[in-house]
C-alpha cells in the first residue's frame, strides 16, 4: 500500500481519550499521513503519543475565538467545516468518527473506511436527555436547539453515502449503525494499552469509579449507592461538569483525587477490589484496563460493556442504571470476590491489546484496498 496516497481524518481533538487512541493506532500504521481535524487543542506531549510526527490540518473552526471552553456551541458548524476539507489528492480516507468525520466530501476514485465510535450521541438517542441537561427542552431557544438537532441528524443520515465501509468498536455500535445508517459493520474492538495495566494480586479495601464527571456516565449513582453503604469504600477519579454537584451528594466515605493519567491511574486500577461502572457506553476502555489489572468490574449490564464482562467470571452486571441496582451488585460480588482470579482476568484482558487492535485494522484495511483499487484499475 505504499504506493496509495493516504490521508486520516477526526472529528477533533480536545484530549488524550478512547477516540485519540485509535488515531494513534491510525499513525502507528501510517505514519507521517496528514491528520484532519475540525481543531487541534491537544498538548504538545499529547500531540507527540497521538500523531508523531504526522501533519495536523485544522479547519477554520481553530481560530475561532473561545473553541477551547465553548467549541460545543459551534456544533451547526460542524457539518460545513468537515466538508471545507480538500481531499482529492488523496486515494484512501481513513476516518475515526464519533460525530461529522465520517462526513468528509470524496469521490468514486477514492476509498473512504470509517471507524465509527458511534453514530452521533446527541443528535439521535442521547437528544432528549441532552436538551433537558442543557435547559433546552423549552422556549426560544429550545425551538433553535432542535431545529439545529433535526438537520444535525438529516445531513448525519445523508452523508452516510460518503463511507464504503464501516468498522464499528463493539458489536452494540454495529447495531446501532445498522439501525440509524442501515450499514453493515466490521466489529475491531479498540486499542487497550495492556502493557500498562500490570496484574495486581494483593487488593485495598477500596472501589474505584473513574470517568470524566459527565451527566451520562452516572457517576452520581454510584456516589449516591456508596453514600448508602458508609462501611464502604469508593474513590472517585476524574473531573468535569458535574463535580460539584456529585461531591454535593456523596458521604466521607467517598475520596475524589481528580484526574489522573499514566502511573497513578495504573495504581489506583491495580489496587481495587472492583471497579465499579454505570454508564451505557459504547465499549468501555476502562473496564478493559481493570480487568487488565486484575481488577473485577461492577458494571450496568447495557451497551459494550457486556462484550466484555461476563457475569460471575469476571465480574458482576447490574440490569437497572438506578442507586438500588447498584447496592445489590455491590453486595453480591462481595458474597463472591474471592471466586475471581486477578491473573485469569488480566490474561483473558490481552485479547483487546493493542497490537491485536492494529494487526486486525491493517489487514481490513489492506483487503478492502486490494479489493477496491484493483477493481478500478
Amino acid at each position: 500500500m505504499n504506493n496509495i496516497n493516504k490521508c486520516i481524518v477526526h472529528d477533533w481533538f480536545a484530549g488524550y481519550a478512547g477516540s485519540e487512541r485509535v488515531v494513534e493506532s491510525f499513525t502507528n500504521i501510517f505514519p507521517d499521513v496528514p491528520v484532519h481535524v475540525l481543531f487541534n487543542l491537544l498538548t504538545k506531549e499529547e500531540q507527540e503519543i497521538v500523531t508523531k510526527n504526522s501533519e495536523i490540518v485544522t479547519s477554520f473552526l481553530n481560530n475561532f475565538r473561545g473553541i477551547k471552553r465553548y467549541h460545543r456551541k459551534y456544533l451547526p458548524l460542524f457539518p460545513y467545516a468537515i466538508e471545507q476539507f480538500d481531499l482529492s489528492k488523496y486515494d484512501l480516507v481513513l476516518s475515526s468518527s464519533h460525530a461529522v468525520a465520517k462526513g468528509v466530501l470524496t469521490n468514486s476514485n477514492q476509498l473512504h473506511i470509517c471507524y465509527c465510535h458511534t453514530p452521533i450521541r446527541y443528535a439521535w438517542d442521547l437528544t432528549h436527555q441532552y436538551l433537558k441537561e442543557s435547559k433546552l427542552d423549552k422556549g426560544f431557544f429550545g425551538l433553535f436547539a432542535k431545529i439545529i438537532l433535526h438537520y444535525i441528524r438529516n445531513w448525519d443520515s445523508s452523508s452516510t453515502n460518503r463511507v464504503d465501509y464501516f468498522i464499528a468498536n463493539s458489536n452494540y455500535i454495529k447495531n446501532r449503525i445498522k439501525k440509524i445508517y442501515r450499514r453493515d459493520a466490521e466489529v475491531i474492538y479498540p486499542p487497550v494499552d495492556t502493557d500498562k495495566f500490570k496484574c495486581e494480586v494483593n487488593k485495598d479495601n477500596y472501589y474505584l469509579a473513574a470517568s470524566r464527571l459527565v451527566p451520562y456516565k452516572r457517576i452520581d449513582l454510584i456516589a449516591k449507592a456508596f453514600t448508602q453503604m458508609p462501611e464502604k469504600k469508593l474513590i472517585i477519579l476524574g473531573e468535569g461538569p458535574d463535580d460539584k454537584k456529585i461531591r454535593a451528594i456523596s458521604g466521607k466515605n467517598i475520596e475524589f483525587v481528580g484526574y489522573q493519567e499514566g502511573e497513578k491511574l495504573s495504581e489506583y486500577m491495580q489496587k481495587a477490589k472492583a471497579f465499579v461502572f454505570a454508564a451505557e457506553e459504547d465499549f468501555g476502555i476502562m473496564v478493559v484496563e481493570a480487568l487488565s489489572s486484575g481488577t473485577p468490574v461492577i458494571a450496568f449490564n447495557k451497551g459494550g460493556a457486556t462484550e466484555t464482562i461476563k457475569n460471575n467470571i469476571n465480574g458482576i452486571l447490574f440490569n437497572e442504571q438506578s442507586v438500588e441496582s447498584i447496592m445489590q451488585a455491590i453486595n453480591d460480588f462481595e458474597k463472591t470476590e474471592n471466586s475471581f482470579n486477578s491473573n485469569t482476568l488480566s490474561d483473558y484482558a490481552k485479547q483487546f491489546d493493542r497490537k491485536i487492535f492494529e494487526e486486525k485494522l491493517n489487514k481490513f484495511i489492506y483487503d478492502k484496498c486490494e479489493e477496491f483499487f484493483n477493481k478500478s484499475s
